[in-house]
């Protein structure tokens, strides 16, 4: 997705927090050396949903999944690379 981006992830150690502060960090240290810019890459916070029944996953897998084909990115589910990821 151009301007946000879906995971569908398991905590094993440390908060959810910690880990979106991480993956904040070192991708826009990674994005701004590639651009060459010291800009602000993500905004402050974000949105998380628990799941907390098992049947709950395949379907947060798929509604992630289908995301770029409702947004025009690629012609079928198919031309996505994570199609096929483990809960779907």
């Amino acid at each position: 997705m151009p301007d946000h981006l879906h995971w569908l992830i398991e905590l094993k150690h440390g908060t959810l927090a910690e880990l979106m502060c991480r993956i904040k960090s070192r991708s826009s240290r990674s994005i701004n050396l590639l651009r060459g810019d010291q800009g602000r890459v993500w905004q402050r916070g974000y949105y998380d949903r628990a799941l907390r029944r098992d049947e709950d996953i395949k379907g947060a897998a798929r509604y992630i999944v289908m995301n770029p084909l409702r947004a025009g990115l690629v012609r079928r589910v198919g031309d996505y690379p994570l199609w096929d990821a483990i809960w779907v």
